[in-house]
């Protein structure tokens, strides 16, 4: 088992969940990274933003869903690691479990880093993921275009907002991810 994948399986008792089992993904040289935001009504309703990197899905839980405007600077609470299979999953997690309740795709596509996207991409994604600045460029279904998850400055390491940056695909109307689900 993946170190990075430990606490996912920790948290998890698999003959329980219909949650995929936390196995590390292949990875290397690839042309498109992946990424997916799971609708998740658990305890609350939330959103979760992963992004694939070092075979694994990165992880935020975004209590009020992301936004195409970019005034709305969204608390994004990093997360464990997922498996790559994880971006597949849509059910019911049952009660008694980590996370109990409905899960279901909300959004997804590829994605690459915003500064130069003909460098190794999972190398820059990685230095800037340590560095607490992370600039992406979407290619989703509902969300597209450039993106940022910023680290908080003297808060708690998983404590980052998400923020959508002005281009084509930015509006000034207010976004709630609840109504907009084309």
């Amino acid at each position: 088992m993946s170190k990075s994948l430990k606490k996912y399986n920790d948290k998890r008792h698999f003959e329980d969940t219909p949650e995929p089992e936390g196995i590390l993904g292949n990875y290397g040289p690839k042309k498109k990274l992946q990424f997916v935001i799971q609708r998740h009504h658990a305890s609350h309703l939330h959103y979760d933003f992963r992004l694939e990197l070092d075979g694994v899905l990165k992880s935020w839980a975004i209590p009020k869903g992301p936004s195409l405007n970019p005034e709305d600077k969204r608390l994004a609470m990093m997360v464990e690691d997922h498996p790559l299979s994880y971006g597949k999953f849509e059910g019911i997690i049952p009660k008694g479990n980590y996370g109990a309740g409905t899960v279901e795709i909300w959004d997804k596509g590829t994605y690459e880093p915003e500064v130069n996207p003909y460098m190794n991409a999972e190398k820059e994604l990685r230095e800037e993921l340590e560095k607490g600045s992370l600039k992406f460029i979407l290619h989703g279904k509902k969300l597209q275009g450039s993106f940022a998850l910023v680290r908080f400055k003297n808060a708690e390491e998983n404590s980052w907002l998400l923020i959508k940056h002005r281009d084509q695909y930015a509006t000034d109307k207010e976004y709630n991810p609840e109504t907009d689900r084309n």
